[in-house]
């Protein structure tokens, strides 16, 4: 399994995407009655807040001071692997 850096942003839009979906869902099989508007606000709302989580979490990992995967080896010959 490759090993990657954990990214909430992404979390954040998925859960409000995947919210969004369960709304259609729910107007689709007539469980409640939501507008084609309704979900302008769900979604944009919800890419900005990911934005944001994106950015604090990149800035919180560049201050942290971690590794990039480019960053040359001890010897200073070769990348890393």
């Amino acid at each position: 399994m490759l090993r990657h850096r954990f990214q909430p942003g992404r979390l954040v839009a998925g859960v409000f995407l995947m919210v969004a979906g369960v709304v259609y869902a729910g107007d689709g099989t007539g469980l409640w009655d939501t507008p084609w508007y309704a979900l302008v606000p769900l979604v944009s709302g919800g890419l900005c807040i990911a934005a944001v989580v994106g950015m604090v979490a990149r800035s919180a990992h560049r201050r942290r001071g971690a590794p990039s995967a480019t960053a040359p080896d001890e010897t200073g010959t070769g990348l890393r692997r």
